[in-house]
């Protein structure tokens, strides 16, 4: 069974992370994100979700910095995975439990612990004192500190792993 946002929230609140939602209207883009956000202080991100090119090993989850542009095989051999392509909506629904546009770091909490090799980019984790991401759905954001997110999801079994992507 999947959690549910309210859920998800109250996962953080009992682990003691300061986290602030903020509600508004479905977003599917970056772009759209930017138009809806207002002035949210702290990091914007972009989440992909892809899968080994030849089908084997852990699906990716990349959280990066929302204006960061990399080649995706690019990230997959920087995060060890070697060539990958998008997933695709059943599989990201499969394993993350969410739909597209709603891809998100907190999706963890529904993936079984090494079915998904997590990678964040370093400069998002280390320059902000909080980032912004999806509650398990794109009707809403959910700012905290990185390393509340990163200790977050390693309670679920997920070692994140800090990537440079200034080495692409």
């Amino acid at each position: 069974m999947t959690e549910s946002p309210e859920g998800l929230l109250a996962r953080l609140a009992a682990a003691g992370i300061a986290a602030d939602t903020r509600h508004h209207p479905p977003v599917f883009t970056v772009a759209e994100s930017r138009d809806l956000r207002g002035d949210l202080p702290g990091g914007h991100t972009k989440n992909l979700f892809l899968k080994p090119a030849k089908g084997d090993g852990p699906f990716l989850l990349a959280t990066l910095k929302e204006d960061r542009q990399v080649s995706i095989n690019a990230l997959g051999r920087l995060a060890g995975a070697g060539k990958v392509s998008m997933a695709s909506a059943v599989e990201l629904q499969a394993t993350l439990g969410v739909p597209p546009g709603s891809v998100t770091p907190f999706g963890l909490v529904n993936a079984a612990p090494g079915s998904v090799s997590f990678v964040m980019d370093r400069q998002l984790a280390e320059g902000f004192e909080r980032i912004w991401v999806h509650p398990l759905t794109n009707a809403a954001s959910t700012g905290l500190s990185p390393a509340d997110l990163l200790r977050f999801l390693a309670g679920f079994g997920h070692d994140p792993k800090l990537i440079d992507l200034d080495a692409c």
